[in-house]
């Protein structure tokens, strides 16, 4: 290339620049261009970083709602554990204030008081002792040895061992366990035993001529001097002959549930009220249960000079 073809060139640019910038002086258009370029560009690097960080922000905000959620979630799980705690806790009170309505509800026989007993512990099956269980009363507080003990359904048992705020209650199905009872309906008399826990219960000493029938209630005779007249005990299930005895053989099953015990009645006898005094008639069933005999009034002594 010549150098005036060289200088020719930067020559027309610069003639076309000034022509430019001529027209812009009087136009303004590259003015208004060049900052609406400017503007749109700022905006969008502006518009970016915004949008960085509002995302950056929303997702610390959502990882904190998150963190929050599962907190409260957490607490909701312990308040619903708790509620359902409270729950179980008020079905349980629920249950025993209707126990304990039912037991309160007993009127005691006439001449007999009641105080009811809470069941700490018990001791059933083939491996106890004794079939009993242990109440939170003692002697102090009206659980002497020998008083009567029910449920709702009928007797229990009687205080065995007394302690000052403790006791044993001797249940009905021990075999040591013994009570004079009548049937309701054919008024025979026996003695009701225990034969183990789980078992029926014998009725002994019922002749061949007397009639006890299955289902027939019997109830207390009274005549033992333990145990108030008339409280409901068993039911017989089956009475049989004996072929090498001259008693039947009676089962009778247990109207009071033995196996979920947890509240029980004590009766005991009022103040100054004699056994007699409450059950006053007396039988040969009477000497069955090991109750003194009435023994014969001696001879007078013979008078000097009577015939």
């Amino acid at each position: 290339m010549s150098p005036k073809r060289f200088l020719l060139l930067p020559a027309l640019l610069l003639l076309l620049y000034l022509g430019v910038y001529s027209w812009n002086q009087r136009t303004h258009v590259l003015d208004d261009f060049t900052a609406f370029i400017g503007l749109e560009a700022t905006g969008a690097v502006f518009k970016s970083v915004l949008a960085v960080r509002d995302a950056a922000h929303d997702a610390w905000s959502r990882y904190l709602d998150l963190v929050g959620v599962r907190e409260e979630n957490e607490e909701l799980k312990k308040q619903l554990s708790e509620a359902r705690f409270r729950l179980i806790l008020a079905a349980e009170e629920r249950a025993e204030l209707l126990r304990l309505r039912d037991l309160l509800a007993l009127s005691p026989p006439e001449g007999w008081t009641s105080v009811a007993a809470r069941v700490l512990a018990g001791r059933l099956g083939p491996n106890a002792a004794l079939v009993s269980v242990t109440i939170g009363r003692g002697y102090l507080n009206g659980a002497v040895p020998g008083t009567p003990v029910m449920t709702p359904e009928g007797i229990a048992g009687r205080v065995l061992r007394a302690g000052p705020t403790t006791a044993t209650v001797l249940l009905l199905a021990d075999p040591g366990s013994r009570v004079a009872v009548i049937s309701q309906d054919n008024r025979v008399q026996g003695i009701l035993t225990g034969a183990g826990p789980f078992r029926p219960l014998e009725l002994e000493f019922v002749s061949h001529n007397t009639a006890v029938e299955p289902g027939e209630i019997l109830v207390t005779s009274g005549l033992d001097g333990a145990f108030p007249k008339g409280v409901p005990v068993a039911r017989v299930v089956s009475a049989t002959p004996s072929d090498v005895s001259p008693f039947q053989s009676v089962q009778a099953e247990l109207l009071a549930d033995l196996s979920h015990l947890e509240e029980l009645l004590l009766i005991e006898r009022k103040a100054g009220v004699l056994p007699g005094e409450v059950s006053p008639v007396r039988s040969p069933v009477e000497d069955l249960v090991l109750l003194p005999r009435r023994s014969a009034a001696p001879p007078a002594p013979a008078t000097p000079g009577a015939r």
